[in-house]
């Protein structure tokens, strides 16, 4: 009855509203490091409830829908950022066994093999043969998933807003200071992009190192979203009309030089992380995302609804 009601109320209060998922990875089993990513158990019931209960549609539909003003009932899309292998191996099924368009912006720098910088922060974190690090000289005893988890972030934190070259010194060092191994690679090869590309699932770009484009000057900006745009129409040979901007927060992430760039670059849309729905008068370069993160089936469905209704 629940699922019923919300679903109707969309109908009526969401009329001319696009919700766009963010996802980034989908796992076999939980990760303590990362709670909030669902495993393949909980993004299939979230897929049912959304193909039971809302619209989804490919961002190419949703692009012309909003243009157009007619836009389905309850209209959904479903996007990852990043590229994660897990979104070939363990989402591409289910979205296929329900039949739902998605869309995955890769960051094209991270496909040779190499982890993202967050990612490789996190396993230095995570590693439980490793009983303490050394971080910046000073040492640090390594707890409980909690502890660990709290201090990989602060990690994060500090060294998200940093230049690449520096980003990418900064954690190095720490592997260097703790002569600590990488991971195996998360990321999908080009190889990949092309079969994930081909099952039917839209590739989008997402720059090359993922850096924060505010942090940027203009022809660095540039660079990344145009050389992500050309890999990814190399790889997978079709046209890449979809970009994400990395971190996606609008004035602190990106600023009008990224969105001049984007337009400038021949993307239909681009995407934020900016919580909310998109209209008619929304601009197709700002598009709005929305995070579920909700372990039940009817909390998941209220929210969704709360967001669509502006809640």
């Amino acid at each position: 009855m629940l699922h019923w009601t919300l679903s109707s109320l969309g109908r009526l209060l969401g009329r001319g509203k696009l919700s766009i998922l963010i996802y980034h990875q989908v796992l076999a089993e939980p990760d303590p490091m990362r709670p909030s990513e669902p495993t393949v158990d909980t993004f299939d019931w979230q897929m049912a409830l959304i193909a039971k209960y809302f619209t989804p549609i490919s961002l190419d539909d949703a692009v012309k829908g909003l243009a157009e003003n007619n836009l389905p009932a309850n209209a959904l899309c479903v996007t990852f950022d990043d590229g994660y292998v897990n979104n070939l191996t363990l989402a591409q099924p289910v979205l296929e066994k329900y039949a739902i368009p998605a869309t995955v912006y890769v960051a094209t720098g991270f496909s040779d093999g190499t982890n993202m910088w967050n990612d490789r922060v996190i396993h230095l974190f995570a590693d439980q043969a490793r009983k303490s690090l050394s971080l910046n000289g000073e040492h640090v005893e390594l707890g409980d998933w909690e502890q660990r988890r709290e201090l990989a972030y602060g990690w994060l934190k500090k060294l998200k807003h940093l230049p690449i070259e520096k980003r990418l010194q900064g954690v190095s060092a720490l592997y260097e200071e703790n002569n600590a191994s990488e991971q195996e690679s998360l990321m999908m090869t080009p190889q990949q992009v092309r079969a994930l590309s081909e099952k039917g699932v839209t590739i989008g770009a997402h720059t090359v190192n993922h850096p924060i484009l505010k942090v940027l000057n203009a022809e660095q900006q540039k660079r990344e979203i145009v050389q992500s745009k050309a890999q990814l129409e190399e790889w997978t040979d079709k046209e890449v009309r979809h970009f994400a901007y990395p971190n996606g927060v609008v004035g602190t992430d990106l600023d009008e030089l990224a969105v001049t760039a984007v337009k400038e670059a021949g993307f239909a849309s681009a995407v934020v992380t900016n919580w909310g729905v998109s209209t008619r008068q929304t601009s197709p370069w700002m598009l709005q995302r929305f995070t579920p993160w909700d372990r039940s089936p009817g909390r998941f469905h209220l929210r969704l609804w709360k967001n669509q209704a502006g809640l």
